[in-house]
């Protein structure tokens, strides 16, 4: 169904690792080394760039922060906007997925 919905962690955790979805960070550079997904593409929301989207189609797009709340904002402008027909919003942010005992990772990205 095509817009904006919520998603648990765990349905996150499954889609990244059938490689069906793509989790996109809008956390600040500053809090990627508090922690992290493993695999991500960052889209900071201080310097949005909805052109750094993946937009192809072929994988669910998940947008993700610390707690849900900035995400929530991006998914619904990327969908409102236009760029994206669907887009999914990780609930409760990292903080849920960590809480859930999902793997993270720690200290500066290497990317």
């Amino acid at each position: 169904m095509p817009g904006m919905s919520e998603v648990p962690p765990a349905t996150v955790h499954q889609w990244l690792e059938a490689g069906e979805a793509v989790a996109v960070d809008v956390r600040e550079a500053d809090e990627l080394a508090q922690a992290r997904l493993k695999d991500f593409v960052h889209v900071p929301m201080s310097a949005f760039d909805p052109a750094l989207i993946p937009t192809d189609g072929t994988k669910k797009v998940v947008f993700v922060c610390a707690r849900g709340q900035r995400s929530e904002q991006i998914g619904h402008y990327i969908v409102g906007a236009g760029i994206l027909p669907e887009a999914y919003n990780m609930s409760g942010g990292l903080i849920a997925w960590h809480q859930a005992g999902l793997p993270l990772e720690f200290g500066t990205p290497t990317t």
